[in-house]
């Protein structure tokens, strides 16, 4: 039976499937199989990225289609000459350790996509950029979001790759100079989805409480009286919910169970 409030047009079962498809999204550099995406699949998770918000409805994406070999591994070399930049950056034992990460999928996965922001698209003026001119490549993260979320929904594992050379991109894919590459995305099938986010599990950095990351009226402000109810759920429902989901998610059944209750719970905080 499909339940509905009457101020939301999402079933419970709907909002269940939203929920579930951000908690297990993952950051996939690795698992990819060789099977290939079905055409009809690519095109559903296009248009779910096509249909973000943007600033002034001013679309400023563009999505380029990647499987040709001789490309991908023009690129998959300046991941190794950044990778390798980069690690200067890192002391001591913790260099080594950065080097081991798997941190892309380029060869390995079937697609790759490169999504870049066009500032003149329905420009120059475009409504609600003029004071926060960023807002467009913001615009872009959001369709990007999308993306990741309708390729979670499909059972495929998607990876962004920013340690590369923004020129190298543009120099492959022929970019006109005013186009920015915003994300290199890796996407295909996968053998699994991890139960934590690569780098929560090795150690590298841990997850934030949410409670450590809002405050109430002004910044630094981490009690409020008129916020004292969402102060609570923060710190004790949100954070019980996903600890029992991450204990679950081996255990095929209970964790369909428990998702559903957990998510429909979040649904109604949020």
């Amino acid at each position: 039976m499909c339940i509905r409030d009457r101020n939301n047009d999402f079933t419970t079962a709907e909002k269940e499937g939203f929920y579930k498809a951000v908690y297990s999204r993952r950051d996939v550099r690795s698992h990819f199989t060789a099977e290939p995406i079905s055409n009809n699949t690519i095109t559903k998770i296009l248009h779910a990225a096509h249909h973000a918000p943007s600033v002034g409805f001013s679309q400023p994406w563009n999505f380029v289609l990647i499987k040709d070999n001789e490309t991908k591994k023009i690129i998959k070399e300046s991941f190794e000459t950044e990778r390798k930049r980069a690690a200067e950056l890192v002391k001591g034992s913790k260099r080594s350790e950065y080097l081991s990460f798997k941190l892309e999928g380029i060869m390995e996965s079937p697609v790759n996509i490169c999504v870049t922001y066009d500032p003149t698209k329905f420009g120059p003026f475009v409504i609600g950029r003029t004071s926060i001119p960023e807002a467009g490549i913001y615009s872009v993260c959001c369709a990007i979001q999308n993306l990741w979320l309708a390729a979670r929904t499909e059972g495929l594992g998607l990876g962004w790759v920013s340690i590369l050379s923004n020129s190298i991109l543009k120099d492959q894919l022929d970019l006109p100079e005013h186009v920015v590459p915003v994300a290199y995305l890796c996407l295909g099938h996968v053998t699994n989805f991890e139960s934590k986010p690569d780098l929560e599990r090795a150690k590298w950095l841990p997850r934030l409480d949410l409670k450590d990351v809002v405050y109430y009226e002004k910044w630094n402000n981490t009690g409020n009286s008129e916020w004292k109810e969402i102060e609570q759920l923060i710190k004790e429902a949100i954070p019980d919910a996903m600890v029992k989901i991450n204990d679950l998610r081996g255990d095929r059944d209970h964790y369909d169970a428990f998702i559903s209750s957990a998510t429909y719970r979040l649904s109604l905080i949020h």
